[in-house]
């Protein structure tokens, strides 16, 4: 059985992250964000799967800034 994967182009990525494709070339180049890409020729593309796993990992219950109020 095959694993069928959607691959998107970053124009499409960027779009389902809700950022830039500039953004997501600053990611790859950087390596700010571990997002996994997939190259094929010049072309860059992302597996939606990874782009879903990415958003799990970022999905928080509160956002851990505590401020000292004295």
């Amino acid at each position: 059985m095959i694993n069928k994967q959607q691959l998107l182009d970053p124009i499409k990525a960027a779009k389902y992250l809700g950022v830039t494709a500039g953004t997501l070339a600053v990611w790859r180049s950087t390596g700010r964000y571990t997002l996994p890409f997939v190259k094929i020729g010049r072309k860059v593309m992302y597996r939606d799967t990874d782009l879903n796993a990415f958003i799990n990992e970022r999905t928080k219950l509160h956002t851990h800034s505590f401020v000292n109020v004295e």
